[in-house]
């Protein structure tokens, strides 16, 4: 009988997906239940409190949705949007563009407040747009994911109070690396993945929604455009109707089941300190091999590294020789960097030392830097922690 043939192991350091923790693919080989299982119902259960606990909240409405981050955005965009809604997108990059096209196919009144690629936004600038606009809802992604730009969520949520305005959040690239503190930021709804910083393969995208955003829900005068992302029916399947709504992704449940316990066994403090100790290592060892970073020292994410590709040094033909030669993938540039840039992740479980070590190795020898010069600044980082 003829076999499959087996993928060739990848080390995979793009922008999503990372390697998933072994724990995690292990637990998808556990035995499928019914979806309607008391077993599997017991399991939701304690996946849901899980996404609380890596959310910082308490909101009741917290549960991944089938699908990838981007169905967690369109659930967002979808439930809490009507036709003729005033929206305030923040858009700094591809996927604050993305948010931008879900608030426009959900027929809202869209007023874009956008910035240079490589930038946050300033508190001031978000207060002078919510009061002019005074929009239902203000959305912002918190970890650009195409720029390399980690944008500050502290102030910009009690400014959305102030105005009157939902706050809705990209964590896709944030949650399980760096801060998400829902309930203490003032977030009134929040969406990430199952496949960077979790750890798991992708497949689920867990969300949360406020007390807020859930009488928003409530209030609405149509239904939501999408059925299947309608949260008024998921929650009936999630709540303890537990009404039959789909399939869901049983071993996928499993996977983030693990993923999430793995991040709240760790602690999140020590989880976010593990990023950025890795980050320092990594841009030490890229920056000692010529590469330079797209976003300013105050806004660089730890998990998502967007650099400079040398001059001199071809785009595509590069990160072919990685992925080869090394068996490692990067990312490429999108948009505005697509050809300029390198995306670099250390998310979750490939956010390791010798991670770090084994890909600044692997882009000396394909850009022909001096071997182990960036290796060794790396070392110089680690050796002071």
């Amino acid at each position: 009988m003829a076999t499959s043939p087996k993928p060739t192991p990848r080390l995979l350091l793009g922008p999503g997906p990372c390697d998933a923790h072994p724990r995690v693919i292990d637990a998808m080989a556990t035995p499928l239940l019914g979806h309607l299982d008391p077993q599997f119902l017991g399991i939701m259960d304690e996946t849901a409190e899980l996404c609380r606990k890596v959310f910082l909240t308490k909101n009741a409405l917290t549960f991944p949705v089938p699908g990838t981050g981007s169905a967690g955005m369109e659930a967002c965009f979808f439930n809490l949007v009507e036709p003729g809604d005033k929206v305030v997108v923040a858009a700094a990059g591809y996927f604050g563009n993305r948010m931008i096209e879900m608030a426009e196919r959900s027929r809202a009144e869209v007023a874009p407040l956008t910035a240079p690629w490589g930038t946050a936004f300033d508190p001031a600038e978000i207060r002078e747009t919510l009061k002019a606009v005074r929009p239902k809802l203000l959305a912002i992604v918190n970890a650009e994911t195409s720029t390399g730009v980690h944008q500050p969520l502290d102030e910009i949520g009690a400014l959305c109070r102030e105005y009157d305005a939902l706050f809705l959040v990209d964590c896709v690239t944030s949650l399980g690396c760096t801060p998400v503190k829902v309930d203490d930021w003032h977030i009134d709804a929040a969406y990430s993945c199952s496949q960077k910083g979790l750890g798991c393969p992708p497949g689920l995208a867990p969300l949360t929604f406020s007390d807020r955003a859930v009488a928003a829900l409530k209030a609405r005068k149509t239904k939501p455009q999408s059925w299947y992302l309608d949260l008024n029916l998921l929650q009936q399947y999630w709540g303890t109707e537990r009404m039959y709504h789909h399939t869901a992704p049983i071993s996928s449940m499993y996977a983030l089941r693990e993923g999430l316990n793995i991040v709240v066994e760790e602690g999140l403090e020590p989880r976010w300190d593990r990023h950025v100790r890795n980050h320092r290592a990594l841009k030490a060892g890229l920056e000692a091999i010529g590469l330079d970073y797209i976003a300013d020292s105050k806004h660089q994410l730890p998990q998502l590294n967007a650099v400079r590709i040398p001059a001199g040094i071809e785009d595509v033909p590069t990160r072919k020789r990685l992925l080869l030669e090394h068996g490692i993938e990067i990312g490429g540039g999108l948009g505005e960097f697509k050809g300029r840039a390198w995306r670099i992740g250390l998310m979750g479980y490939n956010s390791r030392p010798d991670v770090v070590k084994t890909a600044i190795s692997a882009i000396e020898q394909v850009i022909g830097a001096t071997a182990g010069s960036g290796v060794a600044a790396a070392d110089a980082v680690y050796s002071k922690e």
